[in-house]
């Protein structure tokens, strides 16, 4: 009886790390991975960007915020 019990504690453990560790990467990693994925999307449809200076690893690109593209949005897109 006391090894099923102990199996049974062991298995509570393996689920509460589970979990605690889908919280956090739902908390903190997931949001800066979307963001990224967002602004990669966003920057592969550009309309136009400034000149890039030299050195620079971001320039500024406008963007189309809805379909008809009767709005525009600044973004900074890295350089290519």
């Amino acid at each position: 009886m006391k090894e099923a019990s102990g199996e049974l504690s062991m298995t509570a453990v393996a689920v509460v790390a589970i979990a605690a560790i889908g919280v956090v990467f739902t908390t903190l990693v997931w949001p800066s991975i979307k963001a990224n994925i967002v602004n990669q999307t966003r920057c592969s449809q550009t309309l136009s960007c400034e000149t890039a200076t030299s050195g620079a690893k971001t320039v500024k690109c406008t963007v189309c915020k809805d379909d008809n593209c009767s709005q525009t949005e600044e973004v900074y897109c890295p350089v290519k």
